[in-house]
């Protein structure tokens, strides 16, 4: 089951079996929707109601690993277990393909922004312009990365993208997808990376080791640790997903045990601890004062902040995704679980503790409610949208390539011996929700943008 940190269960294994097992779930940007891949075809809800989960679109692709939604426009990126090579782009309203593009290895992951739009494979990154679905720039010989992992801001004015620098020790690599420049390299953990994740802004980037027990929040740009969090004393934990709130005053996390753990990102003040001295206070100071004098790991380990608020599910060892967003005006923890279950908690931002489950959704059913629910939603959404992305992106259709070219190197230039990826435009128009965000574009023959006369 894919993960907002690349990790997956391609093989459809951690499903619940039988022809709808979940395959990948992942949340979009803001935590509005949620895209499900199965066994049978791909589904996108709507997740901006507690009561109702509203199905927006479902096609019938089947073994779909990776469905990623660009915020709550049309466009969807897709990539199956059939071709698993080939990355897919669509605008579902219209039933068109913007663009499709293959690779010389598997697609382990894909991150998008309104600026750009990354694919990873196990040894390389591909970074495109979101606009045109144009190759800007070829990041090869990356460290191995077997699960893809990696993590895209979404905040307009940045486009910071994280990926191992390592395969052997947790070491983030922060690259400008916009420059294009790498911006930072960060010593995050001695063992390798298991997740990482940037805030809703871009300025705090969260990261977890294979070990599982500690996580890790450092700024951006600058890379300075600001927080670590004990999730558990247990060795060879792991974490599944990794989640900011819109605010970035919480973080989430989840793993394939049954707890999920909510950290608050505050700076405790002497003030703070003078005016409550509680027991806990006390023995806080004492570990403080303690740590001046013992072993680094050992005073690491006392100033680690325990969890704020935690989750029981009722489930272990499966996968699945989590998020913190606010739905009719109050927190709630998301969990999608490749138990084929969305489940809704609320959180209580002052006191913390025991997340309270409100509801429990089915990703999949078949029966007359939920098909009630589908038509419904697709009448919503079926209503004129604004223009965007140019009622008129057509772009003419070019055959992709039969035999294998020479790749791209690192600043898009030729390079012998790497294979780029091979394409092709839909011939048809698109039109995708914002105009401001995707603004009218015409394209020559050649496939090269035209001059400022000729855009619409």
């Amino acid at each position: 089951m894919e993960t907002r940190d690349g990790r997956d269960g391609r093989d459809g294994r951690d499903g619940p079996g039988g022809p709808d097992g979940l395959i990948c779930a992942s949340f979009n940007q803001d935590t509005t929707s949620l895209a499900v891949g199965t066994k049978t075809g791909y589904k996108l809800f709507s997740v901006t109601s507690v009561d109702r989960l509203d199905c927006i679109h479902e096609s019938e692709t089947p073994d779909v690993y990776i469905v990623e939604r660009l915020f709550s426009s049309s466009l969807v990126v897709v990539v199956s277990l059939a071709l698993p090579r080939r990355m897919n782009v669509y605008h579902f309203k219209k039933g068109t393909e913007i663009c499709n593009y293959s690779y010389s290895n598997n697609i382990l992951a894909v991150r998008l922004n309104r600026q750009r739009l990354i694919v990873c494979l196990e040894e390389s990154i591909y970074i495109h312009n979101i606009k045109d679905m144009k190759l800007l720039k070829t990041l090869l010989n990356t460290p191995s990365n077997p699960t893809g992992l990696c993590a895209l801001s979404n905040n307009h004015s940045n486009s910071y993208l994280a990926y191992p620098g390592s395969a052997t020790i947790g070491e983030i690599i922060v690259y400008d997808a916009n420059s294009p420049s790498t911006v930072t390299t960060i010593p995050a953990h001695d063992s390798p990376l298991a997740a990482v994740t940037f805030n809703a802004s871009g300025t705090k980037l969260a990261s977890a080791s294979e070990r599982g027990t500690v996580i890790r929040v450092f700024s951006i740009p600058e890379g300075t640790r600001l927080f670590e969090f004990r999730r558990g004393m247990k060795r060879y934990v792991s974490i599944s997903s990794l989640s900011f709130s819109a605010d970035a005053q919480f973080l989430c996390a989840s793993s394939n045990t049954e707890t999920v753990h909510i950290f608050k990102l505050e700076q405790h003040s002497p003030s703070q601890e003078e005016e409550s001295p509680t027991w806990s206070a006390y023995v806080g100071k004492m570990f403080s004062a303690a740590s001046n004098y013992l072993p680094a790991q050992v005073s690491d380990m006392m100033n680690q902040d325990r969890a704020f608020a935690t989750v029981r599910l009722n489930i272990f060892g499966l996968k699945n995704v989590c998020a913190l967003a606010t739905i009719q005006k109050l927190p709630r923890l998301l969990v999608a679980s490749s138990d084929g279950y969305l489940y809704i908690y609320n959180v209580d931002p002052q006191d913390g503790g025991e997340c309270v489950l409100v509801k429990k959704h089915r990703l999949f059913d078949s029966n007359d409610e939920l098909k009630e629910s589908v038509n419904e939603s697709e009448n919503k959404e079926a209503s004129p949208p604004s223009q965007s992305y140019a009622a008129t992106v057509a772009i003419p259709t070019v055959a992709p390539s039969s035999t294998a070219l020479t790749g791209y190197s690192e600043d898009g230039g030729m390079r012998k011996g790497e294979v780029i990826p091979e394409h092709e435009f839909a011939a048809g128009p698109v039109c995708l929700d914002d105009e401001n965000e995707f603004p009218p574009i015409n394209w020559c023959r050649d496939g090269t943008r035209s001059g400022k006369g000729r855009r619409t």
